[in-house]
């Protein structure tokens, strides 16, 4: 028996959706780009479940920015540690380094929640 496709309606398609529930790891830094926006980096920390460690690896520290300036205020007010629901896309970012082009990838930000405690 051949292996066929599974198909989800008559057009597949593609859905880039990101939700983290975690601590704010290090303090928001705020960069101001050549075009003149402002956008606020961060990072969430994510505990992975006991069965998914790996040696000494227990966290993802998972990258994330925000150019909205109703996120932005929110975040001013938020310190490590505090428990957030980050929703948003994952993004992949380029640039030109010293030894060439390099990329990494990030959630944009488009709502967050402080949550009162951890889950």
């Amino acid at each position: 028996m051949a292996d066929k496709p599974i198909v989800l309606g008559a057009v597949p398609r593609s859905h880039n959706e990101v939700q983290l529930i975690g601590r704010m790891g290090n303090k928001t830094e705020q960069r101001k780009l050549p075009s003149g926006d402002v956008i606020a980096v961060f990072s969430v920390v994510v505990d992975r479940p006991v069965r998914e460690h790996r040696g000494r690896t227990k966290v993802d520290t998972i990258a994330c920015q925000a150019m909205r300036p109703v996120i932005i205020a929110r975040l001013a007010l938020l310190d490590p540690g505090q428990w957030v629901r980050v929703q948003g896309v994952l993004r992949r970012r380029f640039w030109r380094a010293g030894t060439g082009l390099a990329s990494s990838m990030e959630v944009e930000v488009r709502q967050l929640m402080r949550l009162k405690a951890g889950p």
